[in-house]
């Protein structure tokens, strides 16, 4: 078929013969697609590492790449346009596009669970619906202008909804990232975001259907309403059928065993199912993907395979094309003359102006204080990759013309992108308060309350960190033991970060807080039955960070906590064979920045699984604990930690007391050393005599705890002691121990882990046979010790970890 005199194009074929055969692969389909892709994904990691200094969310490098290679910038060059994204091509790359975009919609309804929007609170959703109606409003607004000046000949109905939900929209993903950027995930403005966004969004989706069913071509009124009917019922068909049929699945699926793959395909087969009947009714297919996801379970075996299968292909490989095709729809070269740019600012804004008004407004009448309202509407403001679908969506119907299309992408991306400068200027927390004097486990009054912050990366660490807490609570004398446990979660640039946010609680409050019973996470679990069992207070937070500023985030709970100890994992673990292999050496960085900027006591655990792999019971408890005692206040406050242990019925504490022999090797050069510190030796040295005295008074004839003095004349004898006495499930050793027999030890034995000091370093190493856990104790001074973590010279020639 001929128009206006020339041939159609001939469709593209998938794959060439090669160059060889005088063919250009650029002129086939699959070829094509695989340039586009590489350059896509080139160029929007390229701009996200340019704009990281300032900590903008990914989307924004995306959306501005798709404009980059649109018409608007690359574009202009038509050698580089016909050649890279011919028009022949556009329908592979949108089919691509929109089939990554319909597992990223089942995935981000994986993040929405129906059950917390019916807990949201009245202010939460007060906050929600100014934020929708105010915004509806503008847009409606606005939409009359537009079809005024640039729009005219739409249709208006279908024109008005989708203005107003453009308007509308908040970003949930983007809205989650820019919160944890600034460590606001779990604070009161956090919590009220994040509910209010989820309500937004859903809000969002029933408006959007709502337009797309207006905007149908056909020629009788009554299709639209047939069309959204059929929608309704397909909607009221999944919440009968699919949480059915997920748990049916679920059931097959224990919990430690490989999901079955027929499972998986039958899922990931279910989402496209979903999408050609909501497409065939003529909504989008986007929308059947998502509300499988809403109504999947958003734990289990089966959910955690599906999201690491499916998210890394398309987070990272296919929804990136979805931001080139609507930049390559997007030109702003459109918008050009005083009045178009006049209704870009008009559109923006608007859309600024009702957001952040309707929420200003709504959160002072919630009695929230100003500068938090303030930054509350600006959060609210944050558009994203809905914004796209919704503009995408209003272009394809012949709702948006090119010009609107393009005013308003660039108002996606301006009020986006002006998000976090406005919020790290007007929004200043106020400097969480440090007035608290209990810093350290060592105290004049011994049965007082003790706060301790474990901090954990996975379920790896939870069976000997409720060891450790057991074997710490102490007597019914004590106040008690409160203890906050932290899980360490990486800041990532996946779609699952949301999951993250359901994973950040209320800090401080009880695992079995009602709101938190729909959560069946193992370690909740694990935490929830040994505090009920126990007289411990057992306190769940969250830290959700990138790796490179995570400790201010534990520095900062401590602090807030008022923590006396904080307990860190090793960033290694132990192998079946007993080696001891890293986890990720960031957790390594992570324990020496605390250790710089500590709050409190710090204590670093080697994990080699003290009282096994699960729980013991206070009545099964039978242990062993060492401590090794040169002198020191690191020393000192491992022996008070010990000492509260051995109160424990089922544990035995045995003290290792080195002292230096008259004859010791290579006294005299660590003499000058010693006596370069001066009065400040000499109270240690009293410091640690009455401590030794004090233990020495609670010596029992049970033998719950036992002493043991040992002189050495040689650092051989140090390394025979500490091998002889390893022998035990744990091992308390401070940091840096001071005194000379610790002297000549450290001069004589390297370790390549400073943070492990020379003692807690030697036991981990390959010269000392032994699963002994090791917990290396670092006490508050207040900044008056000197503190070096620096790399020690491998003596053996290998090469630091």
């Amino acid at each position: 078929m001929a128009e206006n005199g020339t041939a159609c194009p001939k469709p593209m074929q998938a794959t060439s013969t090669g160059v060889f055969q005088g063919e250009n692969p650029l002129d086939y389909a699959l070829p094509l697609v695989i340039v586009q892709i590489i350059l896509v994904i080139v160029l929007t990691r390229t701009l996200a590492y340019l704009l990281r200094p300032l900590r903008q969310p990914r989307v924004i490098a995306e959306i501005i790449g798709g404009v980059l290679l649109g018409p608007s910038a690359f574009g202009r060059s038509k050698a580089f346009l016909h050649t890279i994204f011919p028009p022949k091509s556009l329908p592979v790359l949108d089919t691509l596009a929109n089939l990554g975009l319909i597992f990223f919609l089942f995935l981000v309804g994986l993040e929405l669970d129906p059950k917390a929007l019916r807990r949201t609170g009245k202010k939460a959703m007060s906050i929600a619906l100014a934020g929708i109606c105010l915004p509806f409003a503008m847009g409606t607004g606005t939409s009359f202008v537009l079809r005024a000046t640039i729009s005219k000949g739409v249709s208006q109905g279908p024109f008005i909804v989708f203005m107003g939900v453009a308007m509308s929209i908040t970003a949930l993903p983007v809205l989650a990232r820019i919160l944890a950027e600034f460590k606001l995930l779990t604070t009161d403005m956090g919590r009220t975001a994040m509910s209010a966004a989820a309500v937004n969004d859903v809000a969002a989706w029933i408006l959007l259907a709502l337009a797309i069913s207006l905007s149908g071509t056909g020629k009788s009124p009554l299709i639209s309403v047939w069309v959204f009917l059929c929608g309704a019922a397909f909607v009221g068909l999944c919440i009968l059928i699919v949480p059915r049929v997920f748990k049916w699945m679920m059931r097959r699926c224990p919990d430690g065993e490989p999901v079955n793959e027929i499972f998986i395909c039958g899922t990931l087969a279910a989402v496209l199912a979903a999408g050609f009947v909501t497409d065939t009714i003529g909504i989008h297919a986007l929308f059947g993907a998502f509300i499988l996801g809403t109504l999947a379970p958003k734990d289990g075996p089966l959910i955690s395979a599906l999201v690491e299968k499916v998210e890394d292909l398309v987070s990272g490989l296919l929804l990136p094309l979805y931001f080139a095709s609507s930049g390559l729809k997007t030109n702003v070269a459109t918008i050009q003359g005083a009045q178009s740019w006049g209704l870009l600012l008009l559109v923006i804004l608007t859309a600024c102006f009702g957001k952040v008004v309707g929420t200003v407004v709504v959160s002072r009448l919630c009695k929230m204080p100003l500068n938090e309202a303030v930054a509350l509407g600006v959060l609210m403001n944050s558009k994203g990759l809905v914004e796209l679908i919704v503009l995408n969506i209003g272009k394809d119907r012949k709702v948006l013309n090119d010009q609107t299309f393009s005013i308003m992408v660039m108002m996606a991306l301006v009020t986006t992108f002006m998000t976090t400068p406005i919020l790290r200027a007007i929004y200043k927390p106020a400097k969480r308060g440090s007035v608290y004097t209990l810093r350290t486990v060592q105290r004049n009054d011994p049965n007082s309350q003790l706060r301790i912050m474990a901090c954990f990366h996975s379920g790896r660490n939870i069976p000997t960190i409720i060891n450790l807490i057991e074997a710490s609570r102490g007597t019914e004398k004590r106040q008690g033991l409160t203890v906050y446990a932290m899980h360490l979660m990486e800041l990532s640039e996946r779609c699952s970060a949301i999951r993250m946010v359901h994973k950040a609680r209320n800090n401080g409050l009880p695992f079995w807080n009602e709101r938190n019973q729909t959560d069946s996470d193992q370690i909740v679990v694990a935490f929830e039955a040994y505090g009920q069992l126990s007289h411990v207070q057992i306190r769940p937070m969250t830290a959700i960070s990138h790796f490179s500023d995570m400790h201010e985030d534990i520095c900062a709970s401590a602090e807030s906590k008022k923590a006396s100890l904080v307990i860190l994992p090793f960033h290694k673990h132990q192998k079946v064979d007993g080696s001891l292999e890293t986890t990720r050496h960031e957790y390594r960085v992570i324990n020496k920045k605390v250790l710089q900027h500590d709050p409190c006591s710090v204590g670093i655990l080697v994990d080699r699984g003290f009282g096994g792999s699960s729980h013991v019971s206070a009545s099964n408890v039978d242990s062993t604990i060492t401590v090794y005692f040169f002198g020191g206040p690191d020393d000192r406050e491992a022996l008070a930690l010990g000492q509260r242990m051995s109160e424990h019925p089922g544990i035995t504490l045995i003290l290792v007391h080195f002292r230096a022999d008259p004859n010791l090797e290579g006294v005299e050069m660590v003499a000058i050393d010693e006596g370069d510190k001066g009065s400040s030796n000499g109270d240690s040295n009293t410091a640690d005599e009455e401590a030794i005295n004090a233990i020495k008074q609670k010596l029992t004839r049970d033998g719950s705890i036992k002493y043991e003095e040992r002189a050495v004349n040689a650092t051989s004898d140090t390394v025979d002691i500490v091998k002889e006495f390893s022998r035990c499930n744990m091992v308390l050793v401070g940091r840096s121990p001071e005194g000379t027999v610790a002297a000549t030890f450290s001069l004589n034995v390297k370790t390549e882990f400073p943070e492990l000091g020379p003692v807690g370093g030697f036991l981990i190493s390959e010269e000392v046979s032994t699963n002994t856990s090791v917990l290396v104790i670092h006490q508050y001074s207040s900044g008056s010790r000197p503190l070096s973590l620096e790399e020690e010279e491998p003596t053996d020639g290998t090469e630091n970890d």
